[in-house]
């Protein structure tokens, strides 16, 4: 059993691209820091940047596949963000920059499917990212599970389907899912488990091509009766997290 962290991943823009890191600085009560930092609402959206939104409000992979495909890489100095997709040309923008918009919604466009609502508009909201909760969240993945879902699927997945934010190794497939309302300390941060993750179509798509190539759903509903895969925590201490540190069930 390896109880230490072995990845940390962060999605600057909500269904629009994974990032890899070292480490980072969780503060108490908040997402992880460049994590959903903005969503993409859609020409029905209610969403106005106010308060927290549910995902219905939002462009996301659950309904267009090819988002799954996206890589992001965000300069926190400099707030410029640059996606890239195997079918489009690398895009760099700012987010926040009103004049970038046009630009960014060009560039995803294609990648959108026709009968879906457009794309209009990037939102934040201030003091937290646009987690799928109504808390500011933070997901744990257990590569146990993950394999679990491999073995009774046939065949490898990328773990980036589940798009989550820390992994690591508890030994053991789903006992993730018997800690709600638990402690765990990943290095020097603490966290409850609040909820799990029940998962969407977006988890039926490659993160390399974009493609549905895996009915991870029926998978999962199948062999355990649900469609759950990982955890949502909530930060009680803050502190740093880097690739390595030790994971420990309070």
């Amino acid at each position: 059993m390896t109880e230490t962290v072995t990845n940390i991943w962060r999605h600057p823009l909500k269904s629009h691209g994974r990032e890899a890191l070292d480490k980072v600085t969780m503060i108490a009560g908040q997402t992880m820091p460049g994590d959903r930092v903005w969503a993409v609402a859609h020409e029905a959206s209610e969403a106005d940047a106010s308060e927290w939104a549910p995902c219905n409000n939002f462009t996301r992979g659950s309904k267009a596949p090819q988002l799954m495909a996206i890589d992001a890489r965000l300069d926190d100095a400099s707030g410029q963000l640059t996606l890239s997709h195997p079918d489009r040309p690398d895009l760099s923008f700012d987010p926040d920059v009103a004049g970038d918009l046009s630009r960014f919604l060009d560039w995803e466009k294609p990648l959108v499917p026709a009968n879906r609502a457009a794309s209009a508009r990037i939102i934040r909201v201030p003091g937290r990212g646009m987690t799928d909760t109504d808390f500011p969240s933070v997901s744990l993945c257990n590569w146990s599970s993950h394999r679990a879902v491999e073995e009774a699927i046939g065949y490898d997945l990328s773990p980036l389907r589940w798009r989550g934010n820390i992994w690591f190794d508890l030994g053991q497939p789903w006992v993730e899912n018997d800690l709600m309302g638990q402690t765990i300390q990943i290095g020097g941060a603490v966290f409850v488990i609040r909820e799990p993750v029940v998962r969407c179509l977006a988890t039926t798509a490659n993160p390399k091509t974009g493609e549905r190539d895996a009915d991870t759903l029926k998978t999962l509903k199948e062999n355990w009766g649900h469609q759950n895969f990982s955890v949502y925590a909530e930060v009680l201490t803050g502190g740093d997290i880097q690739l390595g540190d030790s994971v420990k069930v309070l």
